[in-house]
């Protein structure tokens, strides 16, 4: 009885049949965002031989994290301390 009533779409609450949905078609296809070339030289500045970082180092933690760089803000990733620029 449970069983015909299964296949037949009967049954109520946990054991009712779950209706499928439509597919959406996408519209066009998705931009792809453009990658700067070289991230590199946005974080440090080469000069000869020496390489030096071009962001703040966190007063916190202490040498070795450093500081993000936002547009009206430093914030540091590990603790969040940060500072108004």
């Amino acid at each position: 009885m449970l069983a015909r009533n299964a296949r037949e779409g009967k049954l109520r609450g946990k054991m009712a049949k779950k209706k499928k949905g439509k597919a959406k078609e996408r519209k066009g296809k998705k931009p792809k965002r453009k990658k700067p070339a070289h991230k590199v030289a946005k974080v440090y500045e080469i000069s000869g031989d020496t390489i030096k970082r071009k962001n703040k180092t966190c007063p916190k933690c202490g040498t070795g994290f450093f500081m993000a760089s936002h547009k009206d803000r430093w914030s540091c990733g590990k603790c969040g301390y940060t500072e108004k620029k």
